[in-house]
């Protein structure tokens, strides 16, 4: 049984359409901490985080569409301090947002402690997008789409942006169910080493495959897993409570076998749940579904699931 911490990151800087501030509450709502303490895991509610105080002077960037700018900044700076903060071996930190800048300040956070104890920092993004852009080649100006260029220390934050405390090697993160990336990020991120696997690798071959195979790389180096759910890496008409929906997504069982067998990996050390709008959901349906799938992540089986009407 674990120690589980829960912090809420109402994220809602990232992007231009509101409602993810919701998310974490939507969460409590949903039964997460009663799921998981019906499995027999400890858990403690850590509350809402709040964003950095604002800085009295902020840089102006040449990119006139980004939105948000000094906001976004000052929630990687309060996240990353949080994240390192509730970070120790005997507790799982489960950070729920928000949108997806949040990851920039969780990962980076994370990323410091596995430094700390002198391990190496895995993450698995689970997400339809690659959030490659950096804050010159976004040209939608939404930044829940830098976390990942952000993390792995890409150029062009300086001076904008905290300097990230912790980084994550790019060889050591694994993509799946990606299915929307812009040209630029696509050129970026093909000279990197990061494992991506798209919906029709995983249409292919399925996604056990590269799941495991990325889990005995985090064993054989002893790491520690930093697991990234995006609420668009599932298939929108199971989950349609998110502002980027992408068709063609992970299918409820497709959804459930990741989250059982990173269970039964029994190696991810923290976690995001990212970019649950409740204003865009139907009486609870995705925060219901995103609850069922953390249990399957901490010990929920398959006999254990009676039938439900809906």
């Amino acid at each position: 049984m674990r120690s589980i911490t829960l912090l809420g990151a109402p994220v809602d800087s990232g992007k231009a359409r509101q409602g993810c501030l919701m998310g974490p509450d939507a969460l409590r709502v949903a039964g997460l901490e009663r799921a998981l303490r019906d499995l027999g895991h400890k858990v403690h509610d850590h509350g809402n985080l709040a964003p950095s105080p604002k800085t009295s002077e902020h840089a102006i960037h040449p990119n006139s569409l980004l939105k948000n700018l000094e906001d976004c900044a000052n929630w990687v700076a309060a996240l990353q301090d949080a994240a390192f903060e509730i970070c120790d071996d005997t507790r799982t930190p489960i950070f729920m947002g928000g949108d997806h800048l949040m990851s920039a300040g969780t990962v980076s956070g994370v990323a410091n402690y596995a430094q700390a104890l002198g391990q190496e920092q895995f993450v698995l993004w689970l997400d339809a997008h690659t959030d490659f852009h950096t804050l010159s080649s976004t040209d939608s100006g939404n930044l829940h789409g830098t976390p990942v260029a952000f993390f792995t220390g890409q150029d062009g934050f300086k001076g904008y942006f905290p300097t990230p405390k912790g980084l994550v090697k790019p060889e050591n993160i694994c993509m799946l169910g990606i299915r929307s990336v812009d040209a630029s990020e696509n050129a970026n991120i093909t000279e990197t080493a990061i494992d991506v696997h798209d919906m029709r690798a995983i249409d292919e071959g399925g996604i056990a495959t590269p799941l495991r195979n990325f889990l005995s790389r985090v064993r054989a180096a002893n790491g520690r897993l930093h697991l990234s759910f995006d609420v668009d890496f599932l298939d929108p008409s199971i989950a349609p409570a998110v502002g980027t929906t992408v068709p063609g997504g992970a299918t409820f069982r497709e959804a459930h076998l990741v989250m059982e067998i990173l269970h039964d990996s029994d190696l991810v050390t923290s976690m995001d749940i990212a970019e649950l709008n409740p204003f865009l959901d139907e009486r609870g349906r995705t925060a219901k579904l995103i609850v069922d799938l953390i249990a399957s992540l901490f010990g929920k089986r398959v006999m254990d699931r009676p039938t439900r009407s809906f």
